[in-house]
């Protein structure tokens, strides 16, 4: 049975590793190895992590008999009423599992809870299993952005929102 729980401070480095062990599969072939490297090494460094914690994200890891699945990283209030999904990854070993629709479904009831009107999200243009995910839960495509994160490299996507 898949289970879902708020993630501490010291279990940011399940985050991490779930990260490290999704990244090269999820964008083997949207991104080059430096790209993925880079963007692991800045986003999920432990202090960075931990600086979004305290920044008040909200990190929930997904488990099934004490085995790290997924996680999430959520901000509620990103904007007034808005929570920004930030951060969702599946294990490749756990995808079509559920986990995802657990984690989505678990993001729903805490942003209904803090009164929040729709979640938001970026997915890359070419991460085509990922959007045909978000628009099955209900996402709707709502903008396109390009980001520039350095070294010479963006993030190209899509902004998705879902109504609550």
């Amino acid at each position: 049975m898949i289970q879902i729980k708020q993630a501490s401070k010291e279990e940011l480095i399940l985050v991490q590793s779930i990260a490290q062990r999704t990244w090269p599969d999820t964008f083997r072939e949207i991104l080059s190895p430096a790209q993925i490297d880079y963007m692991l090494n800045w986003f999920y460094d432990i202090q960075h992590l931990e600086k979004q914690l305290d920044e008040g994200h909200i990190f929930l890891l997904a488990f099934e008999d004490d085995v790290e699945l997924g996680f999430t990283g959520i901000q509620l209030n990103q904007l007034p009423g808005q929570t920004k999904i930030h951060k969702i990854y599946i294990l490749p070993t756990a995808q079509g599992k559920g986990v995802g629709k657990k984690l989505i479904q678990k993001i729903k009831e805490v942003a209904l809870a803090k009164d929040q009107k729709s979640l938001l999200l970026n997915v890359n243009k070419y991460n085509e299993g990922a959007i045909a995910f978000y628009e099955y839960l209900g996402f709707k495509k709502i903008k396109e952005e390009v980001i520039d994160i350095g070294n010479g490299y963006v993030m190209d996507d899509y902004v998705f929102e879902m109504k609550l």
